[in-house]
């Protein structure tokens, strides 16, 4: 199955929110697999993410105005339409990226379940809803959720398709314009995503893309935008958050993680295994809620090694767009280095290597084998920095309490796995630890993918939550409309006010006689 055609990158270039293209220097898109030139993609600046930014404002005010309820149809469209070119969707991901086609699935597969998810609860998430006023029968209380505006959507490389698309989707559904800047490695990703949302019924300026430098366009979005989303590092989340703070705007961020995995004596290790290979090494293990540390117990810790470390030996790694093979490339030439840099440091240091430990460049340029080890010292890098990347370290621990204490021993708090010998042990352990997800007997795909439920992450992993309800209404600002009936605060014409002033403290003190205040 070959790379996506020249057309194809051809026709989604003429989506970019850019005016005179052909003007402007572009950027080399290559096939991460084989290093080669697939296309070239124009440069944003400023002036065109400020030029999206007002075509966005003015389409928001129309689009604000439409019910909830159509808005939702045209995410209930591009669930199918998404479904309908899964295959397509796939070979961009799989050409930018590099990673393997299973990974590429999860992007069209958590795409899908976002849209249907957030156009089914969205009408009555966003629905006017009636409170307790402050004096019941005089006071009635009804919240609104008003858009924000425009969105700000800054999104990775790691997960190009459903990084840029997915958070957009509720920003969308909750009445607000987006405007995205992608990964400049990454772009024709997002555009083939954001060609679809067109398809579905999205009037186009709603939805902007504009890609070019972060320190250009991704500071004329927080500058300009009411709301910033934001996926990668915690070094530039906190510069994001600084900047979104001095102008009062809100701003949500999923960031780095260092997780970990918790592996009680009981558990069945074999299924241990095989999930483990998942939680570490999906997409080349650069997922932000990829486990890189697992802590054993010692009673097992011995046998874990030897079958983990069998198992990872033997993991099928190539290029290709099939399904079938367990991991595919890295992304660049940096993160080639920097997992190298990461490993070659801990050996030095006392590590052993149990798998893996080197680049492929046999396979692609840009290959390196998922690596295991043990005996990490506590002053190696990749101890206690995320490596984002095929590395993960084992530690034997005496026992559960010392394992919840050193994976609770990170600034971190983004995803962890648990494994005991009983669901209930699991989830005992699970409430112990430092973290926005917990995955029992999984490595963190049921976390993810429970898209009615809040994903994010705690300490320097995060700010506010996707998925859930949360993940809806922080692009809303709530409204309280409070109407007074049958008399004002001023009480009835006829009762001094010195009279009124001392009844009211005996009505509110009757209010609270009434039942459920």
């Amino acid at each position: 199955m070959p790379a996506p055609s020249a057309a194809t990158f051809s026709r989604l270039a003429e989506l970019i929110a850019i005016d005179n293209v052909a003007d402007r220097p572009t950027k080399s898109i290559t096939e991460v697999f084989t290093g080669k030139e697939l296309a070239t993609i124009p440069v944003g600046t400023a002036d065109d993410a400020l030029a999206a930014i007002a075509r966005a404002r003015v389409a928001q005010k129309e689009w604000a105005k439409r019910p909830v309820l159509e808005r939702a149809a045209i995410f209930h469209r591009y669930r199918d339409l998404i479904l309908e070119n899964r295959d397509a969707l796939m070979d961009m991901a799989q050409a930018e990226t590099g990673k393997s086609r299973t990974a590429a699935q999860e992007e069209v597969l958590d795409i899908s379940m976002t849209a249907r998810h957030y156009a089914r609860v969205a009408p009555k998430l966003l629905r006017p809803r009636r409170v307790s006023g402050m004096l019941p029968g005089l006071t009635k209380t009804v919240v609104r959720y008003q858009p924000k505006g425009v969105v700000g959507v800054i999104s990775p490389w790691n997960y190009p398709m459903t990084l840029a698309v997915s958070d957009a989707i509720a920003a969308l559904i909750a009445g607000n314009a987006v405007v995205l800047k992608p990964d400049s490695q990454t772009p024709y990703c997002a555009l083939a995503c954001v060609e679809l949302l067109y398809k579905a019924g999205l009037p186009r300026d709603l939805f902007a893309v504009v890609p070019g430098p972060g320190s250009v366009v991704g500071t004329a979005l927080v500058e300009n935008t009411e709301y910033l989303m934001f996926t990668g590092s915690t070094a530039t989340g906190q510069l994001l958050a600084e900047q979104a703070g001095r102008r009062l705007i809100g701003f949500s961020a999923e960031l780095g993680g260092k997780n970990p995995m918790i592996v009680a004596a009981g558990a069945d290790l074999r299924e241990v295994t095989d999930a483990a290979v998942r939680a570490c090494f999906s997409n080349s293990g650069q997922l932000c809620i990829s486990i890189e540390r697992i802590y054993v117990e010692e009673s097992i810790a011995p046998e874990f090694i030897r079958m983990f470390g069998d198992r990872v030996k033997k993991m099928n790694i190539a290029a290709g767009y099939e399904f079938g093979i367990e991991m595919g490339s890295l992304v660049s030439e940096a993160q080639v280095k920097a997992i190298s840099a990461h490993v070659d440091d801990a050996v030095v240091k006392g590590a052993t290597v149990i798998a893996g430990g080197k680049a492929r460049p046999d396979i692609g340029p840009l290959f390196y084998e998922p690596t295991l080890l043990t005996g990490v010292p506590a002053d190696a890098d990749c101890y206690r920095d995320e490596t984002f990347g095929p590395l993960v370290s084992i530690y034997p621990v005496k026992d559960v309490e010392e394992a919840i204490a050193q994976a609770n021993d990170t600034e971190y708090g983004l995803n962890a796995s648990v494994w005991a010998g009983s669901k209930a042990a699991g989830e005992a352990i699970a409430a112990r630890i430092h973290a926005g997800t917990v995955n029992v007997d999984e490595g963190y795909a049921p976390t993810w993918g429970s898209t009615a439920a809040p994903m994010g992450g705690m300490g320097v992993s995060g700010i506010g939550r996707r998925h859930g309800p949360e993940g809806l209404t922080k692009y809303t600002e709530p409204q309280t409309v409070a109407t007074t009936r049958i008399m004002n605060l001023g009480g009835p014409r006829g009762i001094p006010a010195k009279v009124w002033a001392k009844l009211m403290p005996h009505a509110i003190k009757i209010m609270s006689w009434v039942p459920g205040r």
